[in-house]
C-alpha cells in the first residue's frame, strides 16, 4: 500500500470519498461526491467532548474509541461488504487527524488501499477559498442584467439548454435575491456550502469559452458572493434584457405564482418595506396582496421599488455599462425566452 501524501489534486485518483465527520458536519458541507459514514455520531461528539472537559482526556479517549470501533465495524457490515481487494478508498475528517486515521487503519487492515487526505475537510476549505479569486479572474463572463422581471435566470437556463456555458448563483443560493426571492420549501444552503457548490462549477467551465452569469448585489438572500465574483462580474461586458411592463408582470404572475397561493406570507415580505416607502404605499400593497390582486401590485412594485434600485446600483457599480449592449423584447413566455436567449447568445 502507498505511504504517499494524497491532497485534495488527487480526488479523482480513488473509488470512493469518504466524510468520516458526525452527520451535523457533513450537512453544513463536503467535498462534493463524499459519502458521510461517521466515526461519530453528533449526539456521540458530543458526549465525547463533554467528557473531555468534565472528567478527563483519558476517560473521553476510552469512551470515544468504543465508539468508534462500533462505527466502523458498523459500516464495515453494510456500506463496504460488497467491494472487493482493489476497492481504493480516500477518507477525511475535520483535520486529517484521529477519526479519519483510526478509519484508514482499520480499512487498511482488511486489506484496502485505504488513505487519509491532507488536511481533511480544512484542507478541502482552504483550496475552495483559494482558487475561487483565481478562477474569478481567469474566467471570461458575460453577464445578463435587466430590470426585476426580465426572466434573465429563464434565460440563463435557456442558454445551457442550448450548450452555452452559464453560471447560475441564484440556483446555488436556493434564493431569487429580492424581497419576494425566498424559495417556498427550499432552505439556502450554509455559506460554505454554497462555495463548495460555487466552485465545483467554476472548476468545470472550459476558460477559452464564454461564461453567462446574472448580474447579482453580494448578497443573495443570506448568502454572500465572494468578492473575487462580484468584481469580476462588474468589469465584465453587459448584455441587457429590455422588456415592457407588461410583459414583466406577465412574467412574474406565472413565475411567482405562490404569491397568489399564499396571501398572508406575501403580505408578510412586502411589511420588509416599511421605512423605504410612504406608509400609504405600502399599506395599499399589502391590502393588494391580502385580496389577490397581483396585477396592480407588481405593476407598483416593479415601478416605484425595483426599478429605481435597480437604475441606482447599475450606474453605481456595472464598469462597462456605458458599453452594454440591448436586447428589447414585449415577450417572456418560454417560447419568447427561448428566442431571447438565442438573441442574446448571438451577442457572445
Amino acid at each position: 500500500m502507498s505511504s504517499r501524501t494524497y491532497s485534495v489534486a488527487d480526488l479523482a485518483d480513488f473509488d470512493m470519498v469518504i466524510d468520516a465527520r458526525s452527520p451535523a458536519e457533513f450537512a453544513l458541507d463536503h467535498i462534493p461526491g463524499a459519502i458521510n459514514c461517521p466515526v461519530l455520531t453528533d449526539e456521540e461528539r458530543v458526549r465525547v467532548g463533554t467528557t473531555y472537559v468534565q472528567v478527563s482526556p483519558f476517560e473521553a479517549r476510552k469512551m470515544g474509541g468504543a465508539m468508534v470501533a462500533r462505527n466502523i465495524a458498523h459500516h464495515l457490515d453494510t456500506r463496504f461488504a460488497g467491494h472487493g481487494p482493489k476497492w481504493r478508498p480516500l477518507v477525511y475528517c475535520w483535520r486529517g487527524g484521529m477519526r479519519s486515521g483510526s478509519f484508514v487503519n482499520v480499512l487498511r487492515l482488511v486489506g484496502w488501499d485505504a488513505q487519509q487526505l491532507k488536511g481533511g475537510y480544512k484542507g478541502w476549505r482552504h483550496h475552495v477559498v483559494d482558487r475561487i479569486p483565481t478562477l474569478s479572474a481567469a474566467l471570461s463572463w458575460r453577464v445578463v442584467c435587466g430590470a426585476t422581471g426580465s426572466a434573465k435566470t429563464r434565460v440563463l437556463h435557456a442558454l445551457a439548454r442550448a450548450g452555452e456555458q452559464v453560471l447560475d448563483l441564484e440556483g446555488l443560493a436556493a434564493h431569487r435575491g429580492s424581497v419576494l426571492g425566498e424559495v417556498p420549501g427550499l432552505a439556502q444552503p450554509a455559506q460554505k456550502a454554497f462555495e463548495t457548490r460555487l466552485f465545483a462549477q467554476m472548476a468545470g467551465f472550459d476558460p477559452n469559452r464564454p461564461v453567462w452569469i446574472e448580474a447579482e448585489s453580494r448578497r443573495i438572500g443570506r448568502i454572500t458572493v465572494p468578492d473575487a465574483l462580484t468584481e469580476a462580474m462588474r468589469a465584465s461586458p453587459l448584455v441587457e434584457i429590455v422588456a415592457t411592463l407588461d410583459a414583466r408582470v406577465a412574467f412574474l404572475l406565472d413565475d411567482y405564482a405562490w404569491l397568489a397561493r399564499d396571501r398572508a406570507a406575501l403580505a408578510a415580505r412586502l411589511a420588509a418595506l416599511k421605512g423605504l416607502l410612504p406608509n400609504p404605499v405600502l399599506a395599499q400593497w399589502q391590502a393588494w396582496a391580502q385580496s389577490g390582486d397581483l396585477g396592480p401590485l407588481l405593476s407598483e412594485l416593479l415601478t416605484q421599488h425595483y426599478d429605481p434600485l435597480y437604475n441606482r446600483s447599475m450606474g453605481r457599480h456595472w464598469l462597462q455599462l456605458a458599453g452594454v449592449r440591448r436586447v428589447d423584447t414585449h415577450d417572456l413566455s418560454p417560447a419568447g425566452i427561448d428566442a431571447l436567449a438565442a438573441r442574446v447568445a448571438a451577442l457572445a
